[in-house]
């Protein structure tokens, strides 16, 4: 098994007038659970957008599972059983309030559903 369960490897991404992603890696482990932080404008949503095909890098190296792929579409990410699952917190709130527990507690049940 690949130390990773996910990596990207100096992902660039540029759209026209802007350089959203500059030579950016990241590395998920099984089990942990990463949340992306930072001002609009700072890449996040690009950098989502490329693990499942949405968007295709200029440059870097994609690897889940330890095997290298270049994803066309979403359609191929998913054939692969590469998908991203955008924040749900709305789905676990209780009293407007979600802390780490909780959200912990759902992402793995989210895991174990495949």
């Amino acid at each position: 098994m690949p130390e990773y369960i996910l990596e990207l490897r100096g992902i660039s991404k540029l759209f026209p007038g802007v350089r959203a992603l500059d030579d950016v890696d990241f590395q998920l482990r099984a089990g942990e659970i990463h949340a992306l932080m930072g001002e609009n404008g700072a890449g996040k949503s690009t950098l989502i957008k490329i693990i499942p095909g949405v968007h295709q890098p200029d440059s870097g190296e994609f690897f889940p599972d330890g095997k290298k792929v270049s994803f066309a579409s979403p359609r191929d990410a998913s054939a692969e059983g590469v998908a991203v699952i955008i924040s749900m917190s709305h789905l676990i709130r209780r009293r407007g309030v979600v802390n780490e527990a909780t959200e912990r507690s759902a992402a793995k049940e989210l895991a174990k559903r495949g």
